[in-house]
């Protein structure tokens, strides 16, 4: 699967006249910056496992810039802030958090005061909530000195934000992911930033969204036609590639969906059911555990509950950890 999305990429050096050196792909391995359109970036992070997500930045003619989402580990951060540096001037204007998970978030609070952190109202209700849950639940990497920074600036549905040349459109995408999914469209350019509504090359995880929400935010990720889409994890699609990854992902949702009714009828605890089904068309995606918190989320949907009963991380953590087989590995 990664394999079929990957593009070829280019890291930046030098100044923000954007000249481009060398040759970086998903098969080496390490960080890498990929041109997306004129002055539009992806910071796309191998191998893109828990913790380890994609960020973006827009720059326009003038060097203003907006990022899109930070990372996990301060070390991460720190670099990413030193590639946004290359190819912008001064402090970036804004950051938006597609939504509240902590590898899109932790990262906010190394940005400089000035920076305003743009969220969906949700979110921001979300990070404070979680604070630094996850550092407990995933305690391999070295996250370095945290500080939770939530959204300032919020909103219900959607908003723009004008740079001096052209649009940059937020929209909230529905409960899809998690109840506060922002994707990020440039109209002009016809890039999409879809956060964690696209995962390319490993499983999504819908445990804090929506199975049906899932579906219906793919639907509308096709209807904006992009021609470049940057996922949360994975490598940047293009052209033909967008329409095959969110094909893809749209039949994986309908998969768990079809796996929980089968099973809920059968009682079947959700372990159960993913361990019965263990062998199936997207066992070779990476993050396979994930299986098992989206049939939680089905599980809850089959039974009746409201579609924003709160399924959390840390409850579900153990039964991932009994299907992958041991810890849950993460490279962040």
């Amino acid at each position: 699967m990664q394999q079929s999305v990957m593009a070829m990429a280019q890291p930046l050096s030098g100044s923000p006249l954007m000249r481009l050196t060398g040759a970086m792909t998903w098969e080496d391995g390490n960080p890498y910056v990929d041109r997306l359109a004129e002055g539009v970036y992806a910071y796309v992070q191998p191998d893109g496992g828990w913790m380890v997500n994609n960020c973006g930045v827009v720059v326009d003619g003038t060097g203003t810039a907006v990022m899109v989402d930070t990372t996990s580990t301060e070390r991460r951060n720190r670099a990413v802030l030193a590639e946004v540096a290359k190819v912008s001037q001064g402090a970036p204007k804004a950051v938006v958090n597609t939504h509240h998970h902590p590898d899109h978030t932790y990262g906010n609070g190394f940005l400089p005061s000035e920076t305003v952190v743009i969220g969906h109202e949700k979110c921001r209700d979300e990070v404070l909530a979680a604070g630094l849950e996850a550092t407990r639940v995933i305690t391999a990497p070295d996250y370095g000195n945290l500080t939770v920074r939530p959204p300032e600036l919020t909103f219900p549905d959607r908003m723009t934000l004008h740079l001096n040349e052209f649009p940059v459109e937020l929209h909230h995408m529905g409960r899809a992911h998690t109840s506060n999914d922002v994707a990020v469209w440039l109209p002009e350019q016809k890039v999409l930033y879809a956060g964690d509504l696209a995962f390319a090359g490993g499983q999504p995880f819908l445990l804090e969204g929506s199975v049906a929400g899932f579906t219906a935010a793919i639907a509308r990720m096709r209807d904006f036609a992009p021609e470049v889409l940057a996922p949360g994890h994975g490598p940047v699609c293009r052209g033909d590639e967008v329409g095959r990854l969110l094909d893809t992902l749209d039949a994986y949702v309908a998969f768990v969906a079809d796996v929980a009714r089968e099973s809920y009828a059968a009682g079947l605890t959700p372990l159960e059911a993913a361990q019965k089904n263990r062998e199936n068309p997207y066992s070779g995606w990476a993050e396979t555990e994930r299986f098992v918190g989206n049939l939680h989320r089905a599980y809850s949907e089959l039974a009746g509950n409201p579609v924003d009963q709160r399924l959390s991380v840390p409850a579900v953590w153990p039964d991932m950890i009994a299907f992958h087989g041991g810890p849950i590995p993460c490279r962040a």
